[in-house]
């Protein structure tokens, strides 16, 4: 087999790598997107050529108390962080019996005409309060993120994504 036709093709895939634009935009949430592909009022990245794992930072979704800009009138949610307590994250739970006991520290209490809704592998579901049961969780490898919501079903602040793992025991005959 002749290798020449390989390294060219090879040469052509590295080439055409080298040519590809990138593209980035911040949405309505304020979360920063990239992709390769053009997007609505995106903008070009201008790319080296080099292949370095310089990443940009994430943007801080929630500040501390008391920090405001003149922009964000007092910080409209009043939250100052929500996280997915338990599980914790890449925790192991044995034998569930297909329960799973939800427990979210939310940054000051929920408030009033506030909602929560989980998204779990997913798929979302609304719950009440901040400590809550999923039903027919099984055996495998699970995913959870929670947010508030207002009244209006406007998002007002989400928590990191969470993946724990089910296991149960079997018997053997």
């Amino acid at each position: 087999m002749e290798k020449r036709p390989i390294f060219t093709l090879l040469a052509l895939l590295v080439a055409a790598g080298a040519f590809a634009e990138a593209y980035t935009w911040t949405d309505e949430d304020g979360v920063v997107h990239y992709s390769d592909r053009p997007h609505p009022g995106a903008r070009v990245i201008e790319l080296d050529g080099t292949n370095a794992a310089n990443r940009p930072r994430p943007t801080q979704r929630s500040r501390p108390a008391g920090a405001n800009t003149a922009d964000e009138p007092a910080q409209a949610s009043g939250y100052e962080s929500l996280e997915i307590a338990s599980p914790a994250p890449e925790e192991t739970l044995w034998n569930i019996e297909a329960i799973l006991n939800v427990r979210l520290a939310l940054t000051p209490a929920l408030r009033p005409g506030h909602r929560v809704r989980v998204y779990f592998d997913g798929t979302p579901q609304m719950v009440t309060g901040t400590g809550f049961q999923l039903q027919e969780v099984y055996r495998g490898v699970h995913n959870l993120q929670a947010e508030v919501i207002d009244e209006t079903g406007k998002l007002i602040i989400r928590s990191r994504p969470s993946r724990f793992y089910v296991q149960q025991n079997t018997v053997n005959n």
